[in-house]
């Protein structure tokens, strides 16, 4: 096991970690706290302040009010970007504490995290540098008018995160939020707000003025209903479940809130039968331990060529058994914890529903006992195969699970694909490169990937379709452009 490092200690013994508000550290108005548990080993991380409404809009009045009179959103493009570099540079020097933070409160192993963290600082550069490059002033031809179209910040821009990403999805999020000079406020997930609020602290740091960025914690039916339904948000970013996601799309509706929605997935992997078949089941198989398989856009469907799928399925279930399951800090662990017992629940009840409906178990799954954390929430890789009909192949699991069907030609395996009514993200793995091409572009979703699965460049457009969300994605220009409202300026001549 990993020691924590004395910034992580004294951090977590701050215990009850307050909110940031309008650039100062705040109790929750109701005075309640909230806790948040290791997912290894079950026990109480730290205790965090409950949010609720009163919270919100006080988060809210502050973030309205830094947009009105700080001058971020009138700064020019070079100066914020500044601001958003020396941010980026200090999550670049803080990446351990801060992989730690969110290790222990994830369960994710302690690497994958540091990968998390570098992604963070890269989506700051990325759209800081997009932010000074950016046309915002396009003049527009017509006879008789001196028209242009101007694109300005829309104000503040409410965001809810999940758990399984909390602080890369922060990232993501905020970065163009920030770099288009707009304010925000952030509610993380309540079983994981320890990072974003570490986060909170290097906004401080860097010098952001105050009320630019904003972070309240709470519960999703408390603080987050709060936050979606405020009258003073002005965008509003909600990544998560479908159920919610439509609450939120609801609440924002009422108000006439333009919302991006980025929920959940199906994700399918179609492998033929010319491809290395050895190194696709290891991909494949490292798909669904990543993160637990915690992952929306994660290969959770796989469609294999009949020729092929018995080895794969051997080679798989050989890769999926000797996947080393422990405890977060362990150096050894590739695999971590499930986020909480209630997710746990949740996968082994998916698990035993489906062999109930008539799936035919290929690798049985179940609890995992590891040795000296007893009490964690740890889950063991399954697969499942059989009917396209089973609910463990329609509908989202969200645990290190896939289930396996068996395919004949290109446009039946096209056919099962788009069965579903999730469209994030597929894959398809061929070394016929036009059929490749072919089937990528036939496959319903925001997202089609050749020969890999979870690819998330920079400049790239992530985002779904139906039940995987709308409203735009993120990673790219058009998210940088999701966060400028345009406006037209017209002179009669």
């Amino acid at each position: 096991m990993s020691a924590l490092l004395p910034e992580v200690s004294a951090f977590l013994n701050s215990s009850p970690i307050k909110q940031f508000i309008g650039g100062e550290w705040v109790a929750a108005a109701s005075g309640g706290t909230l806790e948040t548990r290791d997912p290894g080993d079950g026990k109480v991380i730290a205790k965090f302040a409950a949010g609720d409404a009163r919270d919100v809009d006080a988060a809210v009045n502050a973030a309205q009010q830094a947009f009105r009179k700080s001058g971020w959103a009138t700064l020019p493009n070079n100066d914020r970007a500044v601001y958003l570099h020396r941010l980026a540079d200090l999550v670049d020097q803080r990446r351990e504490v801060l992989a730690q933070i969110e290790s222990l409160d994830v369960g994710k192993p302690v690497g994958q995290a540091r990968g998390d963290i570098q992604n963070v600082a890269a989506s700051l550069r990325y759209f800081a540098d997009l932010n000074v490059n950016m046309r915002r002033h396009e003049p527009i031809a017509v006879k008789g008018f001196d028209a242009r179209s101007i694109r300005v910040p829309y104000g503040v821009c409410g965001f809810i995160f999940p758990w399984n990403f909390p602080l890369l999805l922060v990232g993501w999020g905020i970065s163009p939020a920030l770099a288009a000079g707009n304010t925000v406020v952030i509610k993380p997930a309540e079983d994981t707000p320890l990072s974003t609020l570490y986060f909170a602290k290097l906004v401080e740091e860097v010098g952001i003025p105050r009320g630019i960025v904003n972070v309240i914690t709470g519960l999703g039916e408390t603080a987050g209903a709060a936050l979606s339904r405020h009258a003073g948000i002005k965008r509003m970013s909600f990544t998560g479940s479908p159920e919610v996601g439509r609450l939120v799309g609801e609440a924002c509706g009422k108000n006439l809130v333009p919302v991006k929605l980025e929920l959940g997935g199906k994700g399918a992997a179609v492998v033929f039968d010319d491809v290395d078949v050895a190194a696709t089941a290891q991909a494949l198989a490292g798909a669904i331990t990543f993160n637990s398989g915690q992952v929306c856009c994660t290969a959770t469907r796989w469609l294999v060529h009949e020729k092929i799928y018995d080895e794969l399925v051997d080679r798989a279930c050989k890769a999926l058994t000797s996947v080393a399951i422990g405890h977060e800090m362990d150096a050894a662990t590739q695999m971590g914890p499930v986020v909480s017992e209630k997710q746990r629940q949740r996968v082994l009840g998916y698990l035993d529903r489906g062999e109930k409906e008539g799936a035919k178990v290929v690798l049985r799954g179940g609890a995992a006992n590891v040795s000296g954390h007893q009490a964690g929430y740890y889950v063991k890789p399954a697969l499942l195969g059989g009917s396209p009909d089973n609910v463990c192949c329609r509908e989202e699991i969200f645990g290190p699970t896939a289930y396996l069907m068996k395919f004949k030609s290109e446009d039946e395996a096209v056919e099962l694909v788009n069965r579903s009514t999730y469209g994030l993200a597929n894959s398809v793995w061929s070394q016929n490169l036009d059929r490749a091409n072919r089937v990528a572009e036939a496959m319903v979703a925001g997202n089609s990937w050749i020969n890999a699965h979870n690819l998330f460049a920079h400049g790239i457009p992530y985002g779904g379709c139906n039940l995987s969300g709308l409203g735009g994605g993120v990673n790219s220009p058009e998210t940088f452009l999701d966060y400028l409202r345009p406006q037209s300026v017209v002179r009669p001549l």
